[in-house]
Parts: C-alpha cells; structure tokens; sequence
C-alpha cells in the first residue's frame, strides 16, 4: 500500500511538473502568438527580417551539424579505437562547451578574432570578417555544439570493442570499408541521436550567438535574437509568432528523438 501511494505520488510530482515548466509555457505561446488572429500571425512570421533570420539559423544549423558529425565521428573513432599519449586530454577538452558558458565563449571569439584580438591583423590582410558576420555566428555555435555527437558515440563505441575492425584489417579490408560495413551498422542510431541533439541546439542557441553577431538586422540575426529584439521593442504578439516557429521544429525534433529511442530499444531486445 505505501510503495502504491509512493508510485502515485512521485508520479504525480513529475506530471505536475513538467505541465509548469513545460506544457503551460509552450501553450502560453502559442495563444500570445494568435490572440490577434492568424492575419497578426502570418504578418509577424513572414515579416522579411523574420524569414532572414529564419533563413540564417537554418543555414548555421546545417553547417554546425554537418561540421559536428564529421568531427563527432573521427574523435569517437580516435578515442575509443585507439591508445594514445593524451587521450584523456582529449576527451576533456571535447566536455570543455559543457562547462563554459556560452556567453564567455562569445566573449573569447570577440578577444580572438575581434579588432583587438590577436587575429586580427592576419584577418584584414585576408579581408575576412569572423565577428559582427555570419562565420562568427557560425563558429561559435560549431563550439556550443561539438560534444553532442562524439559524446553519444563514444560509449557506444567503447562497448563495441575493436576485435571485428582488426579481424577486418587482417583481412586486407580499408578504413572507409571498416567504417561503412562494421562499425556504422552498430552505431547509426547513436549517431543520429547525436545529430537531433546537435540540431535542437543549434537552433535555439543564444548566448555565444548574441555575443558575436552584433545584431544586425536582416544580416546576423538569428531567429532567437530576432524574438529578443521584437520582444524588447514590445511587439509581443510578434515576438510570439516568431517564437512559435521554434516551438514547432522543437515539437518535431522531440518526435524524431523518440522514434529514434524506440528504434534503439526495439534493436536492443
């Protein structure tokens, strides 16, 4: 009777809480975003500093996670099939974006590549902008970013072992070949759980991204600066509609995690 009552309880802590934190302020969203109606809506979400920000944000989404995946596979590959002087070197240095705030990783690309960074001489030779541009915001959200695949497929990898890839070597098979027919099999649904990873956050980074791009409108705003911007000016049904877009994509990432998750466990049995 009290593991009963103990089970409903805890049950109904983690129902009521995740309605506060999260069902009530996507819901409050959405009914802020059409309480002027859906012509307010379609204005504010087709407004041209809107689409460019969309545009912007989708475009160093698909750089960062392409750049993440690429650099997630090598590293867990390195880390895990490999022994080497530094390894946990590197492995700490991968965790580095989770400790930092993404607010003084900002602040460390404006010291390197603004005009009083170090950089900055070699990049006016070269006539390249990183800061206030979009290679900033590019950058800076490829190092928010870059532990989410390695760290989903390193464990991954490491349980997996290395005897079928020297078996396969032996055998006179290359890396690519290894890679494609024996260790990507065993680790595709890892990998794209660290890519729906990378994806989500990507698209709602803020803090190292309000730091660089210098909030030029219709240039380096992002969509998240951009609902900070209209929410700051006090269009708040604007700011709303916006925000919605956000709400929307995370809605299907959360779908694609859990058919991901299911996909997993039903392998696993």
């Amino acid at each position: 009777m009290k593991q009963k009552i103990t089970k409903g309880a805890l049950i109904l802590v983690g129902v009521a809480f995740l309605i506060v934190m999260l069902v009530l302020p996507l819901a409050t969203v959405l009914i802020y975003a059409l309480r002027q109606g859906w012509a307010a809506f379609f204005s504010a979400v087709t407004d041209v500093y809107a689409v460019k920000a969309l545009q912007l944000t989708l475009l160093t989404t698909a750089i960062t996670v392409i750049v993440n995946t690429v650099f997630g596979i090598f590293a867990a590959w390195t880390i895990s099939k490999f022994r080497f002087r530094g390894k946990q070197a590197l492995t700490t240095l991968i965790d580095i974006p989770f400790s930092i705030s993404p607010v003084i990783a900002g602040l460390v690309f404006i010291l390197v590549f603004g005009r009083i960074g170090w950089a900055n001489p070699l990049l006016e030779a070269l006539d390249l902008k990183i800061v206030f541009a979009v290679p900033g915001i590019v950058l800076a959200t490829i190092f928010v970013t870059f532990p989410f695949v390695s760290r989903e497929l390193i464990p991954m990898m490491q349980a997996q072992g290395s005897d079928e890839e020297e078996a396969a070597a032996l055998m006179g098979a290359g890396g690519f070949t290894i890679f494609r027919r024996i260790t990507f099999p065993h680790i595709k649904w890892a990998l794209l759980y660290g890519v729906i990873l990378c994806t989500a956050r990507s698209l709602g980074e803020f803090g190292a991204v309000s730091v660089v791009s210098g909030h030029l409108r219709g240039k380096t705003n992002t969509l998240p600066l951009h609902v900070e911007i209209l929410f700051n000016e006090f269009h708040l049904t604007a700011a709303f509609a916006v925000s919605s877009i956000l709400v929307l994509i995370a809605v299907v990432i959360l779908i694609l995690r859990n058919i991901v998750e299911y996909r997993v466990k039903r392998e696993e049995r």
